[in-house]
């Protein structure tokens, strides 16, 4: 290893700093600086991308990244231990950070040496691979991602080494096949959606075409967003066809997911969306948000300036074995099932009817232990618990080998 070449920093690391308030831009500053003086550095590409990203820069971040990734296409986050009890190989795509599932988070000071493999489909043959225990398809479903998606599919089956989330399944969680697969199922309710062509946005805004003949469960009010968006990027509740004349102007986008609006407030009028991950079938809580507006994310709902609903979180997490995931039982077996993966992330909700509500089913959902102790402490153990059992599955998969 050249002595010019700096340690790795990683995403968890950098993301906690600005997660927390730090100004990364005096770092960023200095990587730019680092890779003026050491353009063969990848390791400081990498981090300068990362960087990039989480300062708003993504345009820039993608092309350093490219960079980084022309000259290096491994790289390792070692083991918090001396030495690794497994080593994990997470293939991953190019991309922004909502491109692959998140492992580092995961796998902060663990025992697990994680090494990161980036591919992309034009890549005519794999590097020499680091020795590993377990193989993780990190790629998360994505139009960019589905060439990508569809090679692996063709190698991972004869992987000499066991497979985790099996690249066909990734690709099921398009938000058209993901509530084809789960849409019917007991215990779900999940509306259909449909990807359609801007012009045929256009035509149900003029009311040339009924929403009926494009959802079969279809009446306004509906949701639309861009393909490929993401965090709420261009997702918009239109109440009548004649909103949709003022939503295409202000997105560009070429195609569109619809769905039927489902409303879900409960008896105090409030919204509350849950993030769950299923690892090896068994459900664990990553958060609830609260929230007013029915569009949530957890950074908007207000959790931070309300002890209310910091304390419903607390109760609903300190519940969640005996209450929620008994009552969903059934539909987290039926996830577990129909789409076949050994980790994914659901966002949910609850009918009045009491089924489960999917508002999306994802491989790359971040789940962390970011937020600040003294105002979430409950959360801490919760997040244990989550990152433990995601650190058996790869002891109880590495065991196979043995």
């Amino acid at each position: 290893m050249p002595e010019t070449r700096a340690p790795l920093i990683g995403l968890a690391p950098l993301m906690r700093q600005a997660f927390s308030g730090v100004d990364l831009k005096p770092l960023g500053s200095q990587l730019i600086e680092r890779s003026t003086r050491f353009p063969d550095d990848a390791h400081t590409l990498m981090d300068l991308s990362t960087v990039l990203q989480l300062t708003g820069n993504r345009d820039i971040a993608l092309a350093m990244q490219v960079q980084a990734l022309a000259l290096q296409q491994i790289y390792r986050i070692p083991a918090a231990t001396p030495e690794p009890a497994i080593r994990l190989l997470a293939v991953m795509a190019p991309g922004d950070l909502m491109a692959n599932t998140p492992l580092e988070f995961l796998l902060e000071q663990s025992d697990v040496t994680l090494d990161m493999l980036y591919l992309t489909p034009n890549m005519d043959a794999l590097p020499e691979l680091p020795e590993h225990d377990v193989m993780f398809v990190a790629v998360g479903e994505s139009d960019d991602n589905r060439n990508l998606l569809e090679q692996l599919a063709a190698v991972t089956p004869h992987w000499p080494r066991p497979v985790l989330n099996a690249p066909d399944r990734i690709a099921n969680l398009s938000r058209d096949r993901a509530c084809a697969l789960l849409g019917d199922a007991p215990g779900i309710a999940m509306p259909r959606s449909v990807r359609i062509p801007r012009g045929l946005l256009e035509q149900i805004g003029a009311d040339a075409i009924p929403i009926g003949g494009i959802l079969d469960d279809g009446q306004f009010p509906i949701i639309a967003r861009p393909v490929g968006s993401h965090a709420g990027h261009g997702l918009d509740k239109l109440e009548h066809p004649e909103d949709i004349k003022a939503y295409l102007a202000a997105n560009d986008s070429n195609e569109f997911y619809v769905a039927r609006f489902v409303d879900y407030r409960s008896e105090d009028g409030l919204f509350r969306k849950y993030r769950i991950i299923l690892i090896e079938g068994k459900p664990y809580v990553s958060h609830m948000a609260i929230s007013s507006h029915w569009m949530i994310h957890y950074l908007n709902a207000g959790m931070t300036d309300s002890a209310d609903k910091r304390a419903e979180e607390e109760a609903f997490m300190a519940g969640f074995e005996s209450g929620f995931a008994v009552r969903h039982a059934q539909a987290f077996a039926e996830i577990r099932t129909r789409l076949g993966l050994d980790y994914v992330g659901i966002d949910c909700g609850e009918t009045n009817d009491r089924r489960l509500l999917i508002f999306e089913a994802d491989s790359d959902m971040i789940v962390h232990a970011m937020d600040p102790v003294d105002m979430f402490p409950y959360k801490q153990p919760q997040m244990r618990k989550l990152f433990a059992a995601f650190r058996q599955m790869l002891g109880n998969v590495a065991a196979r080998t043995v």
